[in-house]
């Protein structure tokens, strides 16, 4: 895709739905007691593998193509059975991991795999917890990627303290939970994204929090189906939030964004970073806060990101990397190691994307540091290396930087299939 830079932005953008609740409202309500209608349910790629999967578990899946209804006919918490062939997840970590933990509370054989990119990936943080909760699980590698190998069943509950703030791990070890012979407490060095807990707990599922680092869940009788509409996805909404704040002439209006303060680190990063960010119309949707978010042209400054905001806008970080580049002084972000192992290492990948464009960035073990504002930046050739994330980050940076910017194996259809359209629009000349 070529991308130049307008001379104004103004749009009003609904965002593709949370990808994070929709693959979510697909796995739990297959597992639930009775029929379930998923609205606005994300029509792309990853999502579409976890409902392959589940349907050749035997869960009762009616979702057409193109259509943003699903409805699902629970089986109930024992009521899967075993794939006649391998799961194939192709690149979705979240189907691979949520799945590893639901099957090992199933006592019947389960091989997951997926595309290149995805066993490359690490599973040794699921499959050490789901071995340790009794699930006979090996995968190759020495137990550190896929393709997985579940015999499930016969699991106990465990107290499991997570070396890193992952809600696909907690996900994985409460999910396999559900199935435990006692209590199973899961412990984080901070709070990560919560909608496992969110959707559990409105199903019915014995659940606690208890602070922002340890859930505690005991093994459940059974869920009720929670029918849903999905609300818009913050990850997708990043794209515009940057784009307005760092554009010199912008007003973005994103409709219907998922405000889970599990996931607004980005609001609060920008917030800092003096972005002019207006929250309108606040609501809740399926157990998440929902609202509407304008984004205007910002006089912007640089920041240190780390700690505890980090796992709330992890996805969101090589955007912020790119609005530090049009922020006046040093920003750093810092205790993102995480972001290594995404879809590509997005550290390399983020450097490598900023400085065909002219940034002053310098990648760190665990972030970036980037020094800005920085003048003259331009259009340049950006390969995303198929990361879907990068190509967002390509894409945003050719319609901030003068001449003409080409993005590559941008891959951006995996989270948010109409990118490019509503990037169109946002950059169309008004009459």
């Amino acid at each position: 895709m070529i991308v130049n830079r307008s001379a104004r932005i103004r749009a009003t953008i609904q965002v593709p739905p949370d990808k994070s609740v929709s693959h979510r409202s697909l796995i739990f309500n297959a597992i639930a007691d009775g029929s379930a209608t998923i609205e606005r349910i994300l029509d792309a790629e990853d999502v579409r593998s976890t409902a392959r999967c589940l349907a050749a578990l035997g869960a009762e899946i009616d979702w057409p193509e193109g259509s943003p209804v699903a409805r699902i006919g629970g089986k109930g918490l024992h009521g899967l059975s075993e794939s006649d062939d391998v799961l194939d997840c192709r690149n979705s970590g979240t189907t691979m991991r949520l799945l590893a933990g639901l099957l090992s509370g199933h006592p019947f054989l389960s091989i997951l795999t997926g595309d290149a990119m995805l066993r490359r990936r690490p599973m040794a943080r699921i499959i050490g917890p789901l071995r340790r909760m009794g699930a006979d699980i090996n995968a190759r590698t020495g137990d550190t990627q896929a393709p997985i190998v579940i015999k499930g069943g016969g699991l106990n509950g465990i107290d499991f303290q997570s070396s890193v703030a992952s809600a696909q791990v907690k996900s994985a070890v409460l999910l396999a939970g559900l199935y435990a012979d006692g209590e199973t407490c899961v412990r984080e060095p901070a709070q990560s994204r919560d909608h496992t807990e969110r959707m559990l707990a409105a199903m019915g599922a014995p659940i606690t929090v208890n602070g922002e680092d340890c859930v505690r869940l005991s093994p459940a009788q059974r869920l009720a189906p929670l029918s849903l509409r999905v609300p818009g996805d913050i990850s997708s909404a990043a794209p515009w939030l940057v784009l307005g704040a760092c554009h010199p002439d912008a007003e973005i209006i994103i409709q219907g964004v998922n405000t889970n303060p599990t996931r607004t680190g980005l609001l609060d990063i920008m917030r800092a970073m003096g972005a002019n960010i207006e929250t309108i119309e606040e609501r809740t949707s399926g157990g998440e806060p929902v609202a509407d978010l304008i984004v205007r042209s910002s006089k912007l400054r640089g920041a240190t990101v780390g700690g505890g905001l980090v796992p709330r806008a992890i996805d969101e970080l090589p955007l912020v990397a790119l609005m530090a580049c049009f922020a006046e002084g040093e920003t750093i972000i810092k205790d993102a190691a995480e972001l290594v192992v995404k879809e590509s290492n997005r550290v390399e990948s983020t450097v490598d994307a900023l400085s065909q464009v002219g940034a002053k960035i310098t990648g760190r073990d665990d972030g970036f540091i980037i020094h800005g504002p920085v003048l003259g930046m331009h259009g340049g050739r950006i390969d995303a290396g198929g990361d879907h994330r990068i190509g967002m980050l390509g894409a945003v940076a050719g319609a901030l930087t003068e001449g003409q910017t080409r993005i590559e194996n941008g891959a951006v259809e995996v989270s948010y299939p109409a990118f490019w359209d509503d990037l169109a629009q946002a950059s169309r000349p008004s009459s």
